[in-house]
Order: C-alpha cells, then structure tokens, then sequence
C-alpha cells in the first residue's frame, strides 16, 4: 500500500542523511521508526508479538496459587508450639 507523507525541506534532508549513514533506505528508517512507536504503545508488531502479548495477558489473568510453607518455616513454627 502506498501513502504520501509530506516532510519539511530540513527532516527530509537530515532523514537523507540518516539514511546514507546508515546505509538504508527512506523505507527502512520508517519501518524502524514506527516498530519504536508501537513499541512504545504496547501495540504488537507482528503476529509473533502479538501472540508473546496473549500469553502475558493470560499468565496475568491466573489467580496465583497459595504457596506453600518452607519445612524450615513449618518446623520453626512447630518449635515455638511446643511447651517445655
């Protein structure tokens, strides 16, 4: 899909810049521009991501499980009943 994004003569030039720096395209440094951007909004960049997002959100979800007492807490614990 193609679109128009219309620059000012100076971001164009510095973008030119970037690119011959960098050795990539104009296409390239916008990929990796909006990849940060949705980075930085929790938005998933591919499907990939988008599947490591469902997995947190579900692990997230899950009621955590009552842990257990340690042997070490339990036999403190049996220890300070005990009258001597």
């Amino acid at each position: 899909m193609r679109k128009l994004i219309e620059f000012d003569d100076d971001t164009f030039d510095k973008l030119k810049q970037l690119g011959r720096d960098r050795m990539a395209t104009l296409q390239e440094l916008a990929d990796e521009a909006f990849a940060d951007l949705f980075k930085k909004h929790g938005i998933p960049i591919d499907l990939k991501d988008a599947l490591r997002k469902s997995v947190r959100l579900q692990e997230a979800a899950r009621p955590a499980k009552a842990a257990k007492p340690s042997a070490a807490v339990s036999k403190a614990a049996r220890k300070l009943g005990r009258k001597r």
